[in-house]
């Protein structure tokens, strides 16, 4: 297992800076020419048909991370996003936002599925932003069994996909019980654990929520017999987003770089 330590963590605002956990880098990092740096947010459009193929698994709506690290991987013409999948509990919640957010990034090709039923239940911090919005009316395929979605992608697949898993792991634990093949045809990259530095760079080792929140399905990911590729805590606060770079992405027009600012200044609100 690789330990890389190259996520941005702690997504708040403080005095004007952003410091964001733009958790897809662990997958931005594993190709040349990254687009780290460099996101093209006024970009029309994505990379369909282009590059790795990949699978998100989330929990976003909890935390602010999650909606950034979407709009960059989008944003990314290194990866070729497949299938978007809600993890660890708010299944229709988790999958009304990835939806709307892949409409503002003119992405229906994307598929988006609803995780394994688990607790919690309900909404989080951007439910006014989906209030109003159905699953229904999505122009792309919605599949409420998306761990069924996720085996039928990879097992299909001609390419090795990467599995990038930005939150708890139901998911996966799932995917790897009714198919264990999985680890033959996919690789995961995800944002785990404490090594040596905590929570906002703290000496004292934490114990990090997407292990914390489901340590079994945790545990089974990693015993896994496939190519893991993790980064911890340990970077955290590294890359921050202000001054100028900030500003750029909050006043583009791109209408998914709005939609993000639209769900950060209604998250800080919560």
């Amino acid at each position: 297992m690789n330990v890389l330590a190259s996520t941005l963590t702690d997504c708040r605002r403080s005095g004007g800076v952003i410091r964001w956990t733009l958790a897809i880098t662990v997958a931005t990092l594993l190709v040349p020419g990254s687009a780290l740096m460099t996101p093209a947010w006024a970009a029309d459009g994505g990379g369909a048909g282009r590059g790795i193929p990949v699978v998100l698994t989330t929990d976003i709506g909890d935390d602010i991370d999650d909606t950034w690290a979407l709009g960059f991987l989008l944003r990314c013409p290194e990866l070729d996003l497949k299938l978007a999948i809600g993890d660890y509990g708010k299944t229709q919640y988790r999958a009304k936002l990835l939806a709307k957010l892949l409409e503002a990034a003119k992405r229906t090709d994307v598929p988006v599925g609803a995780g394994v039923e688990v607790e919690p239940r309900g909404e989080g911090p951007q439910g006014d932003w989906v209030k109003d919005y159905r699953l229904a009316s999505y122009a792309g395929k919605v599949h409420q069994d998306g761990v069924g979605a996720l085996i039928d992608l990879v097992m299909k697949s001609r390419e090795k996909v990467t599995i990038v898993a930005v939150g708890p792991m139901p998911n996966i634990a799932a995917a790897l019980a009714r198919e264990p093949r999985i680890a033959e045809k996919a690789r995961l990259v995800g944002m785990y654990g404490s090594v040596r530095r905590g929570y906002n760079g703290s000496e004292k080792i934490s114990a990090e929520w997407n292990v914390k929140a489901a340590a079994q399905a945790c545990q089974k990911a990693f015993t896994a017999p496939w190519e893991i590729t993790i980064t911890p805590l340990d970077t955290c606060g590294v890359v921050i987003l202000d001054g100028e770079h900030y500003a750029r992405v909050r006043d583009s027009k791109d209408p998914l770089a709005a939609a993000i600012i639209e769900n950060y200044r209604m998250w800080s609100k919560n």
